[in-house]
């Protein structure tokens, strides 16, 4: 963990009192204060308590405990990575009974917008309950009226209709296991999409581009190429300072999953970088960001050397995250989502990246 400055959430960021959460986020009628002065709530006609924790030890300990650690998300330096990145105060709820923990739902507050997310923001996906009890879902879920985001959850689709979960922008596999080589994959294309992409792949070839693997500094490069990129349209996300040390934290945090830069030259200056992380052969495409302008047919021909790097490391799947960005939907195969946003609130649209 990071030295212990670094663990002190910022002013704008400072945990509301207990009295504020349990009079703002949860419903009055279903839970009430256990003691007066103490972090324990009971849910009203269940045998059941909900612990209170801001202390981020505490909190790291509790999610070393509950986590599945299955994916990349659900591992600790990954989302810390995103509370160095925003400082925003962690609110671990831990469910209890017969004084034993029997789930955790590891949340933070954006004091900006008033609202309880995942810890490690709406950036996380493929979420979990982390409940031993399964039952526990719905008893949780009728908790919150509103001012709540649990995006990006993984759920059966059955369950989530039943729960009258929302439906999520999806995110994006590539089964290795089905297309182990590049030319493989290419052939579940059209005859006219495989020679447009394989044009890409000429064109960039033609000037003669080099490839750079682990060169870390080339992350500055990726901020600047993406705030370029989007300079026109909708803003970078990476001109947030905030989110630019998210990232490089990515990098430092790195040691129970791996990391791996990319980074095409053309003529001797940097006109793409990809950022990757691995983990349990899992080819995790974090960001990325091309010169097109200058260089069309660079975004094509990076996703299938990509593609290409993920075969060689032997992964078994390439996770290109959620959101389709007018693309990803005709290259790879979408996974559902769902998301709550609080009883109240269920069957409203949301809108993520904000």
């Amino acid at each position: 963990m990071a030295d212990q400055n670094n663990d002190i959430p910022s002013q704008g960021n400072l945990p509301p009192g207990l009295d504020y959460l349990y009079s703002s986020f949860f419903d009055a009628e279903i839970i009430t204060p256990a003691r007066k002065g103490t972090n324990l709530l009971q849910i009203k006609e269940q045998n059941i308590y909900v612990r209170i924790e801001t202390n981020l030890e505490t909190c790291h300990q509790l999610f070393e405990e509950f986590s599945p650690k299955k994916t990349l998300f659900e591992l600790w330096g990954f989302r810390y990575s995103f509370y160095l990145g925003q400082k925003n105060q962690p609110i671990f709820l831990i469910f209890e009974r017969n004084n034993q923990p029997i789930g955790l739902l590891p949340l933070w507050y954006e004091k900006d917008k008033d609202e309880l997310r995942w810890f490690g923001s709406w950036w996380q996906e493929g979420n979990t309950f982390w409940f031993k009890d399964r039952s526990l879902i719905p008893i949780v879920c009728s908790l919150f009226p509103s001012k709540i985001l649990l995006n990006a959850l993984y759920i059966a689709p059955r369950t989530a209709q039943r729960l009258k979960f929302m439906v999520d922008d999806p995110k994006f596999l590539l089964d290795l296991t089905e297309y182990p080589t590049v030319e493989s994959f290419l052939k579940r294309f059209s005859k006219k999409k495989r020679y447009n992409l394989r044009r890409d792949q000429k064109m960039i070839l033609a000037q003669q581009p080099k490839t750079y693997f682990n060169r870390y500094k080339d992350l500055e490069a990726l901020f600047k190429l993406s705030i370029k990129r989007f300079a026109d349209k909708d803003e970078s996300a990476f001109t947030c300072k905030e989110r630019r040390q998210t990232f490089r934290e990515i990098i430092k945090q790195a040691k129970e999953y791996d990391v791996r830069i990319i980074s095409t030259e053309i003529n001797n200056k940097v006109v793409g970088v990809d950022l990757v992380a691995l983990y349990r052969g899992v080819y995790y495409a974090l960001n990325g960001a091309y010169d097109i302008e200058k260089h069309p047919g660079l975004g094509n021909y990076t996703n299938l050397l990509l593609i290409e790097d993920a075969i060689k490391l032997g992964a078994k799947t390439v996770d290109f995250l959620e959101v389709s960005y007018g693309w990803k939907e005709s290259w790879f195969k979408p996974v559902p989502l769902f998301q709550f946003k609080g009883i109240a609130e269920q069957g409203k649209p949301v809108v993520l990246g904000q």
